[in-house]
Parts: C-alpha cells; structure tokens; sequence
C-alpha cells in the first residue's frame, strides 16, 4: 500500500464519526447540532466531508451569553492554573497531529508536507501564551514627586474570533490561545470553506478540562452568524484574520457597540533582489514563500521586484524551478501544491490569466488548470509585467508570482509601496546600509532582510495600511485582549487648589 493509499485510510477513519453526527456547534459545554446545516466538500475532488450546524442569531445570542456567565470566574482564575490548563490543551494538541494534519489536508487542499505541522505550531502557540499566563495582569509602578501610579491590566471580556480558511488550525490557536490566557472567554466562528479543525480544537479544549462557556464554536456564514456575531453588545472585541473588504464591513458592524477590533487582512507583498545579493538564496526563498501553502497566505511575496542586471538570468532559472514544483494530492507526501480551497476561490484566481494577457504580461509558467475533479491550478509565473497592472496590485492569494523589473534602489522602493497593502516585505541585498534604509522607508508591518518568513512568537506580527490593524505576539497580543487601568496613590500632603475657600 502507497503512502498516499495509507494516508487516506487513516482520513477515513478520523472522518467516520463525522458523516454520522455532522460538524456540531459547541455552546456553554453542549453540542448542538443545529436547526439547519450547510455542506463542506474536499477540494480534492469535491466529496462530502459532512454537513456543518448553520449558527444563526439565536445560536450566537446564546454562545454570547454563555461566554459572558463564565467570564467572571475564568478571569479571576490564577495565572498559573491558566498557564497549566493551556500546558494541557498543548499536550493534547500533540497527541492528536496526525488526525489535525489529514483534516485540515482534506477539507483545506494544503500539502501534507506543511499541515504535519500544522498541529505542532498550534501546540507551540498555546505553551508559548500558557507561560505569559502568569504575568498576563502585570503592570508597572510609575512614580511622581507627589504620587504613585501603578498599572495593571484586565482581561477585557468576552471576545469573537474569527478565523480563516488558510491554515485554519495554526491560526485559531494563534488567536485564541493569548485570548485565554489573559482571561478573555471566546466566541469562534471559522470560515464556512473549512470548519473542520475548528471542530477538533474546541473538543481538545474541552476534553482537556477547560471550563463550560470558555471557548464556544459556532459554524455559519458571515452573513448571518458573521454579522450577529460582531453586533453581539456582550462580544466586546473582535479578532479576525482574512479579507480587508471583510475587515471594513466587520468595523462598520461593530460601531454601535464601540467594539475594540483587531484585523490581520490581505497582502500584496514584495520581494525586492538586488543584484549584488546571494541570488541562489534569494531564488529558494522568493519560490518557497509564493508556492507554499497554494500560495493562500496573506504574507506570501506575490510580487517579485527584480533588479534589470540581473532580470534575465533570475527569471530564467525561475521559470525552471516553477515548472518543477509537483502538483497532486495533498496527502501525498511528495506534493508541493494542492487543490485551491473552493471552487470560488479557484475561479478568481484563475481570472488572472486572462487578466494578465489583456494587459500585455506575459505567462512565462502555469497559466493551466491540469483537468480532475478538484480545483488544482498549476504554479504560475507573470513576467514583462508594469506595477499598475491588475495582477501587480491586486491580491490574488493562489500560487502565482508576478515579477516586475526595477532599475535602481529608488524604483524599486516606489513600486514595493504603490499598493494598498503594507504587510510584509522581504529585502535581499548584502549593503547593509542600504538593507536599513530600505526596511526603514518600505510601508509594511513585517519586513525579513535576507530571509523567507520566519516567526518569531515574542515579535509583533501585524500590517500597515489596508493590512489591518494591531499587532499579535508576544505581549502586544494582550494589549489587545486586556483593558490597562491606572491607580494613582497620593504619597504625600500635596496643595490642592481650593475654589470657594
């Protein structure tokens, strides 16, 4: 039996009880099923996975309110009891990788090779938050001549999370795990294209022994669920990862309530090579960071900004490079790329071939769709393209590169900033004067100088423009989540003024 054969057995069993019972709501502790469902298909050849509780603004009034009963004891919870329940969480994140990874495979399209990881960094993400649990409500003593001011922070309430459908798992983890370990209780509604690994952490959470109402699950379409979700009065803020136009409605629907918002949007990020860089790396790394994960991620570097000396030769190898990328199953552990998430979703990235011929660019690789039953698009290169060109500014989040030529620093600075979005950039040049005045003028929130993405928790994680707004990581996560007050303590007799004395 293959590996791919094996892989697929083992699916079928993790997906059994599924087909019986459907992908349930979690409330208050209790499983429901929901007065009507919708379905999630694989995008590997369209199968039904199951059918999916369609939470309306009753189920959200009533998740809301559960959140809301248990916040008082969860967030007078000591920090260490948190920190050891969240330690537990990770634990059990760990015991079931295999059964995350071949969900999240099935219903997403991601390679295996990615998503066996996928559980591994949820895990990281709760132990890394379980340990600032302690500290979380920590604050500083400010002293003035007359008095003393001591800070501290509160858990700000219950909270909405709302996740997406690209690399659903490690992305609820990294919003709910610093949300729990301030002492926040959570309403989550993940995508409606990818339901089932949500479904996974909220039995994990609760087997694990987290208490009733701390983390509720409520499946539906933004719409609907979405909408009463971010009007909710008792939901006080609102996390959420995905498109910016989303971003916009969620603000404008959370205004009656002043809801507190925090948004990780879209990108439309630059790879920029300069010609005295390593090339060989820099080529490894702007392949890697576009092609990965179907190119569905918002810090991908979509566009390459290459400098005109060394264009041909660094285009010529790349063509090379995307035409070896392996397309297939995604649980096959040789696939580089799989199938896009939903038919939606494939039919707009494919609008971009055509996209791409009318203005005048040129399909150097890709630019098909191998014929299945899935929705797999073959990795896909744009060249001899302009920076006001549609496939230059807009996000396209599919596994296709544009590449856009520069003649010297400043060029090359004006086209990485003329979009809307300022989420990442990545810098490849060995001047390291000019490695710091470029990451110093480029607008982005993230910028990796001789280097693909890699995270580091402690470090803000976040975008500029219509990129979103705040910061994740480290302790900027809990200055989302927890309220800081400020108590001033007189430490002396000092004058006050006296009006009608």
């Amino acid at each position: 039996m293959s590996t791919l054969d094996k892989n697929l057995s083992r699916l079928g069993h993790h997906l059994e009880r599924f087909a019986e019972t459907g992908i349930q709501n979690l409330i208050g502790g209790k499983d429901e099923a929901g007065s009507k469902t919708f379905e999630t298909r694989s995008p590997v050849d369209e199968s039904l996975i199951a059918h999916v509780a369609r939470a309306d603004s009753s189920d959200i009034d009533r998740a809301a309110k559960a959140a809301k009963a248990a916040f008082p004891e969860w967030a007078a919870m000591p920090g260490k009891e948190r920190k050891a329940l969240l330690h537990k969480i990770a634990d059990a994140i760990e015991a079931r990788a295999e059964e995350i990874a071949l969900c999240e495979c099935w219903d997403t399209g991601q390679a295996l090779r990615f998503m066996s990881k996928a559980a591994l960094r949820g895990a990281a993400n709760f132990r890394f938050y379980a340990d600032l649990a302690p500290s979380a409500q920590d604050g500083k003593s400010l002293p003035s001549p007359d008095h003393l001011n001591i800070t501290g922070r509160k858990p700000i309430g219950p909270v909405g999370v709302i996740t997406p459908w690209n690399t659903p798992f490690m992305l609820s983890t990294w919003k709910i795990a610093p949300a729990l370990a301030a002492g926040c209780t959570v309403v989550h509604k993940p995508a409606e294209f990818s339901p089932l690994t949500a479904r996974l952490l909220s039995e994990i959470c609760r087997d694990a022994g987290l208490p009733d109402g701390v983390l509720n699950l409520v499946n539906g379409m933004g719409e609907d669920a979405g909408k009463a979700l971010t009007e909710h009065p008792d939901i006080k803020a609102i996390a959420f990862v995905g498109e910016s136009r989303t971003g916009s409605m969620i603000m404008k629907q959370g205004a009656d309530t002043l809801k507190r918002v925090h948004f990780e949007l879209g990108g439309k990020n630059p790879v920029i090579v300069f010609d005295d860089a390593d090339l060989d790396r820099a080529l490894d790394a702007a392949v890697f960071m576009i092609y990965s994960l179907n190119g569905e991620r918002c810090t991908s570097s979509s566009r390459l900004l290459i400098q005109e000396s060394v264009r041909e030769e660094f285009e010529a190898k790349l063509v090379k490079r995307v035409g070896n990328i392996r397309v297939g199953h995604p649980l096959d552990p040789t696939t580089e790329v799989g199938p896009l998430i939903h038919k939606v979703h494939y039919d707009k990235v494919v609008s971009y071939f055509d996209f791409a011929r009318e203005d005048g660019a040129t399909i150097a690789a890709g630019g098909t769709t191998p014929e299945s039953d899935g929705h797999y698009v073959a990795p896909t290169l744009f060249t001899n393209a302009t920076p006001q060109m549609r496939i230059a500014q807009e996000e396209i989040f599919g596994p296709v590169l544009t590449s856009i030529p520069f003649k010297d620093e400043a060029e090359a600075l004006h086209i990485a900033n003329d979009v809307a979005y300022g989420l990442a950039g990545y810098l490849w040049t060995n001047d390291l004067t000019r490695a710091l005045r470029f990451s110093d003028a480029m607008e982005a929130g993230m910028i990796w100088v001789n280097s693909e993405n890699v995270r580091h928790l402690p470090a803000p994680f976040g975008g500029t423009k219509a990129s979103g707004i705040g910061r994740d990581g480290g302790d900027w996560s809990f200055e989302f989540y927890m309220e800081q007050k400020n108590i001033a303590i007189a430490t002396g007799l000092h004058r006050i003024p006296q009006l009608g004395a």
